[in-house]
């Protein structure tokens, strides 16, 4: 049964919005409607991508989508996220557009199969799915408020995302269906777990870059001939720089002036009353004796039932006998989420358990328990701890949420006016005269900064320097939004980009051409050491000679590290396919170069085969169902093209994926 628990705190707020946000992101095609008719035969107009079976994959789906995406992308970045977000977005835009016309395809067939999703399994995909740590953390429902609220917040309501799980569980039993039929030998896992456990042990030589680079001492001549060489790299390379002066209009300074009125808080209320209409709720325990499920056949096992009856009319009369209903729940209840809580359920709303719950412990009066009552789960006894009607906060409850919004709404449209007022004093009589004339601002005259460059007392602010770095040289003042408030500037002067000299940019040259020169030197070294040691048949010689090191490596697996070498996945791989005695050929990893001679293998045992075989079956196996299902969905969406069931926009896809062309570039 689906158990429910209303928890508070911002913490927790935050962390489930954040997960939600995952889950979100994920589902846009279910989410976000359709665009204007479903015409199958029609071709896709303007502002629709494809059509698909008629549905309609609109403009807003793709951008929405490859957002989410990007997001999700983005968050590895950490401070740079919001930089890098718009960069994402693009990157992802046609892959969102071939995940929504794959998904739709896929919905389409599973309609056609006759596949459904009930909505039982839509509450256990929500309980015990991968949605359950956002709504039911440790078990126990978030409770319908939050629920509600956290929907909301992305711009759902639960019809719209319980419509959009049934999709996914749709979608999940079509790749069930399609990928059944896999399955592996016991040759292939004996052979793919011998491939990912045997382990080796080897002697290494290592040629390190820096050593080299340490030795290297160019001429000014071959610095001179390097900088000629790569004048392209060079050309324009100081970039575009701009001057000017400018005045903050900062919200933390305002804000202490700004009042909020009893006046705006009850205008704010009245604008948003549905937010704050509490349904009609119960607060009940329970305790749940569980009954068999069905088995493969379909038919359950009667007298499990029975049994399961039999146990909760005993813990029933109990009750009716005295007994404290929390310590039954604790030692009986096989809810386990709120049996430890004595039963307690904590309250619930309409429409989000069984219905024969449902029906009990809405009709019961406070304080009551009831007989029992049977589900789907099992065999109930209901006790109702507390009732609540629908109602409406009053503004006294909720005036502590409402007050911080609209007080950083004035804030900004104080900052705003202010800074709307000084730029026209600015365009009339000149930016200094209007500063000199304004109380709490001060202007400042910036140096050189770049676009890249961070401009005193505005930190990170984007719209500001595209408004900088568009004006054109001696227009009036402007005004721009910043992380803080706003700015009015003028653009004083521009540098155009440049080209630095060889005396300008020496260290850099030299930096480059070392660079390079030892890559290729530690190329040239590395093969030579290899050639000698297969020659001589002795690494250890060849290294001496070389001026290499000489480590012994202890046993390692293929997915393991070694120091000087790194990850054993790239191209130390080899000493995997090596037989002892072997010596490699050059194998580099960047800064360093190496040469393997391999000293021993270590094959697995049988009993670590017994222990992994069955992981190791179902990676193959997952692997495989990948593969079937992939190519199930490419075959599909090439069947579903070449009948014209899939239409896809090309005026709208270049639009999108390549948004230069809609400036005319």
């Amino acid at each position: 049964m689906i158990r429910f628990l209303q928890t508070e705190g911002p913490i927790k707020k935050i962390v489930l919005s954040g997960l939600l946000l995952l889950i979100c992101g994920a589902m846009a095609i279910t989410l976000i409607p359709g665009g204007l008719g479903n015409d199958l035969m029609g071709a896709p107009g303007k502002g629709i991508v494809a059509k698909v079976s008629g549905e309609d994959i609109t403009t807003l789906q793709v951008r929405q989508t490859a957002h989410d995406m990007a997001e999700q992308q983005a968050q590895q970045y950490g401070k740079n996220a919001s930089m890098l977000l718009p960069f994402l977005i693009q990157q992802d835009t046609k892959r969102a557009v071939d995940q929504l016309i794959d998904r739709q395809a896929l919905l389409t067939e599973a309609q056609h199969l006759g596949l459904k999703a009930t909505a039982e399994e839509v509450k256990d995909e929500l309980q015990h799915g991968q949605y359950s740590s956002v709504f039911f953390p440790g078990g126990t429902f978030i409770g319908e408020a939050e629920y509600q609220g956290l929907l909301a917040q992305h711009n759902f309501t639960p019809a719209m995302f319980e419509d959009s799980v049934a999709k996914q569980i749709l979608i999940a039993k079509m790749q069930a269906l399609i990928t059944g039929s896999a399955s592996v030998g016991e040759a292939a896992i004996r052979q793919e777990f011998n491939k990912q456990n045997v382990k080796v042990k080897f002697d290494y030589a290592v040629l390190k870059q820096d050593d080299i680079k340490k030795g290297l001492h160019p001429a000014t001549e071959e610095l001179k001939a390097y900088y000629d060489s790569h004048q392209k790299s060079y050309a324009n390379s100081v970039p575009e720089k701009r001057k000017l002066k400018y005045v903050v209009l900062d919200t933390g300074k305002i804000q202490n002036g700004v009042q909020v009125t009893h006046d705006d808080l009850q205008a704010y209320y009245n604008a948003h009353r549905d937010q704050y209409r509490v349904a009609e709720q119960v607060k009940v325990s329970h305790i749940l004796i569980k009954t068999p499920l069905a088995g493969p056949d379909g038919k359950v096992d009667e007298k499990g039932v029975a049994d399961a009856q039999k146990r909760a009319e005993d813990l029933l009369k109990q009750l009716k006998a005295g007994a404290k209903f929390e310590d039954l729940a604790k030692k009986n209840s096989e809810d386990t989420g709120s049996a430890k809580e004595g039963g307690s359920l904590g309250w619930i709303g309409k429409g989000r358990t069984v219905p024969e719950f449902e029906k009990a412990a809405f009709s019961l009066p406070k304080g009551q328990m009831s007989d029992l009552v049977k589900s789907s789960y099992g065999f109930h006894i209901i006790r109702v701890d507390d009732k609540q009607d629908a109602h409406m906060k009053t503004l006294d409850e909720v005036k502590g949420e409402i007050e911080p919004v609209l007080k950083q709404q004035k804030t900004r449209d104080a900052a705003q006016k202010q800074a709307e007022e000084l730029l026209q004093q600015a365009k009339a009589k000149g930016l200094d005269a209007a500063v000199a004339g304004a109380k709490g601002v001060s202007l400042v005259t910036s140096d050189f900064f770049s676009r890249k460059d961070v401009v005193p007392g505005l930190g990170p602010a984007p719209q500001f320097m595209d408004a900088v770095f568009t004006a054109a040289e001696k227009s009036p003042p402007e005004m721009a939004a910043t992380s803080q408030g706003f700015a009015v500037f003028q653009l004083l002067a521009v540098k155009p980009p440049v080209t630095p000299t060889f005396e300008e940019i020496r260290e850099r040259v030299e930096t480059e051409f070392k660079n390079e020169r030892s890559g290729v030197l530690l190329s040239q070294k590395t093969q030579e050491l290899s050639d000698r040691a297969k020659t001589e048949h002795d690494l250890k010689k060849a290294a001496k000679e070389l001026g290499a090191t000489v480590k012994t490596s202890d046993f390692v697996l293929p997915d393991g590290q070694v120091p000087d070498i790194s990850s054993m996945s790239g191209e130390a791989a080899v000493a995997f396919s090596m037989k002892p005695g072997d010596i490699s050929g050059p194998i580099n990893n960047g800064a360093d170069g190496a040469v393997i001679s391999l000293l021993e293998v270590q094959a697995p045992t049988d009993a670590d085969f017994a222990a992994k075989s069955d992981q190791i079956r179902e990676q193959l196996l997952q692997s495989q169902r990948q593969e079937l299902f992939g190519l199930y969905v490419n075959n599909l969406r090439t069947q579903m093209e070449k009948s014209g069931k899939i239409k896809i926009n090309q005026d709208e896809l270049k639009t999108l994926t390549h948004p230069q062309n809609e400036s005319g570039a």
